[in-house]
């Protein structure tokens, strides 16, 4: 899948990227642009423009007289989203949603929590809108729909926590999210327990009940984990 808006060092990326990412060249091995640049048939201000940004990736890095290094994995940035899409997308797939998967569980009752105490009438209004798409997508084989729905939801449940850090953490979601739909790691259909348990919380939410909230995230990760221990064991 292109990178959208990058035009030529895009093409570059959807193919290095990856193939950093999958082990292809691992930590230590030293990149020559001027070899990558004839290899992809770019200029070489297309291949600096790529190597830029898997540098801000922390991907590799780039010095003099050496070239363009790849970077040890505990230094990658692994909360970029493309990186993470990377991932999803090679063979370290069902680790990489498992560690998603797992910090979703750490953070996101905590925020249904907070949300509770803090949302607005309009987040409010905008979970339990989300919590409707969910279920009239829930059936059919209607995944694609299910996950704009479902994505949403918990945009909403992370921004309405009022904290900051963990709002950043939207992409982070929205991509483990959309990475169990698109690689298959997802029944045909939604579990219906799971769709349930999203009007729940949004009625939790605006209730104002933390605690319920709270506890029923919670319920929602662990259920997405049983899922994985099923389809990405």
């Amino acid at each position: 899948m292109s990178t959208p808006g990058r035009g030529l060092h895009g093409h570059v990326l959807d193919t290095l990227g990856p193939a950093i990412t999958a082990g292809e060249y691992p930590p230590g091995s030293v990149l020559r642009t001027d070899e990558l640049a004839q290899r992809f048939d770019v200029s070489r201000s297309v291949m600096r423009e790529a190597v830029r940004v898997l540098e801000s990736m922390h991907l590799v890095e780039s010095r003099r007289r050496v070239g363009v290094t790849v970077r040890p994995k505990a230094e990658w940035n692994v909360y970029d989203p493309q990186v993470i899409r990377w991932r999803l997308a090679g063979a370290d797939r069902p680790h990489q949603l498992r560690s998603l998967t797992v910090l979703r569980s750490a953070i996101e009752p905590v925020a249904a929590g907070l949300a509770a105490k803090f949302a607005t009438a309009e987040q409010c209004a905008r979970l339990t809108e989300c919590a409707v798409g969910m279920v009239a997508n829930s059936r059919g084989h209607r995944l694609e729909g299910y996950l704009v729905h479902d994505v949403a939801f918990h945009r909403v449940i992370l921004e309405a926590s009022g904290n900051e850090m963990f709002a950043r953490l939207g992409d982070v979601v929205a991509e483990v999210l959309a990475g169990r739909t698109h690689h298959e790691v997802m029944f045909d259909d939604p579990d219906p327990a799971a769709v349930t348990l999203h009007v729940q919380v949004a009625e939790a939410v605006r209730e104002g009940d933390g605690e319920r909230a709270e506890r029923l995230t919670r319920e929602i990760t662990v259920g997405a984990l049983q899922e994985l221990d099923i389809l990405a064991p």
